[in-house]
């Protein structure tokens, strides 16, 4: 699945992103449905500290559909979320970018933020080995050599893409570690807190509603958080234990706020915790051996640095190898 591939290269360049998701298109099923692999990808989106965003509900172009199937292609969408997470989200980009001051009014109403981007490598219209080398160069002529203290983009790829997901994606990823900038979500970069990209069913504005609020996460009584938890949030707990755990655990350690955490309901760190001496790999949450000081992962996922950790079927994308 090409969107893993994407989040364990994320993990490794400590790189964030929004995703904007259709709720079935490209004959991939419901997103909600709990048959398909989409309901965990995208909770593991959002533990690794990513944003989910809205791209309607089967990709219709907005400007050209009636009101009310208008409302069906954002509607389906935020019942689709709401199953999955709990929440759904408060952003989101209109498909083919194609939108007016009618469809602006509509989603306004619906109490989103509408997203568009500066910077697009066309990754879909260089599709081939041959061809990506194009997208590369419209990155380079952006990007290389600029000041992150002059210089942001909104920047857009497709996860579809073959050559964006195992070619163009790790070429740019270095290039915004070489030229010092640091890859965050819409969110982030707009410096929305994550408690404003989400609302809850019982939060949503009423169709008459004008503009947007922010979700009404309860506070926590027993120590629970996350969306299997009534949508619990540890902000404000005391002692600094205000971190909420991939399992669902308000507190203040390095396996309440490191990787795995949920931002949403409530603190995390940026930099996710580097993988104990024990398990690595894409199997193992994309943890990684090489700041753990075990160095090489092995063909099982374990981190050490023998000759079975390092040799013959070491992964080189979780630690060193021989």
């Amino acid at each position: 699945m090409k969107s893993i591939t994407l989040l364990i290269a994320f993990l490794r360049y400590n790189a964030k992103a929004t995703f904007y998701i259709t709720g079935r298109n490209l004959g991939k099923g419901a997103i909600n449905d709990p048959d398909t692999p989409w309901p965990v990808l995208i909770r593991r989106m959002v533990r690794d500290g990513h944003q989910i965003a809205s791209h309607t509900w089967s990709h219709q172009r907005l400007t050209t559909l009636s009101r009310s199937k208008f409302w069906n292609q954002m509607i389906y969408n935020e019942i689709a979320f709401a199953d999955i997470l709990g929440y759904f989200p408060t952003y989101m980009r209109p498909p083919y970018s194609a939108s007016n001051a009618t469809t602006d009014a509509w989603l306004n109403e619906l109490g989103y933020h509408i997203t568009y981007f500066n910077l697009d490598t066309e990754g879909y219209l260089h599709d081939s080995p041959n061809m990506i080398s194009t997208s590369k160069q419209i990155w380079d002529n952006t990007v290389e050599g600029r000041s992150p203290a002059t210089n942001k983009w909104l920047h857009i790829e497709h996860d579809p893409v073959y050559q964006t997901v195992y070619n163009l994606t790790e070429y740019m990823l270095r290039s915004i570690r070489r030229n010092n900038f640091t890859a965050v979500t819409v969110g982030q970069c707009l410096q929305d807190p994550p408690s404003n990209w989400y609302r809850t069913v019982s939060s949503s504005p009423s169709p008459t509603s004008t503009s947007s609020s922010s979700p009404t996460f309860p506070a926590t009584t027993n120590g629970r958080c996350g969306s299997r938890h009534g949508g619990a949030t540890c902000r404000g707990e005391p002692n600094g234990e205000t971190c909420c755990s991939q399992n669902g655990w308000c507190g203040g350690t390095s396996d309440h706020c490191g990787r795995g955490c949920q931002p949403v309901f409530g603190t995390c760190r940026d930099t996710p915790e580097p993988a104990a001496p024990g398990r690595c790999g894409a199997a193992h949450g994309g943890a990684r051996c090489t700041e753990s000081g075990w160095g090489c992962c092995s063909r099982a996922g374990w981190c050490g640095s023998t000759s079975d950790h390092c040799g013959t079927g070491c992964q080189s994308d979780f630690g060193t190898c021989n």
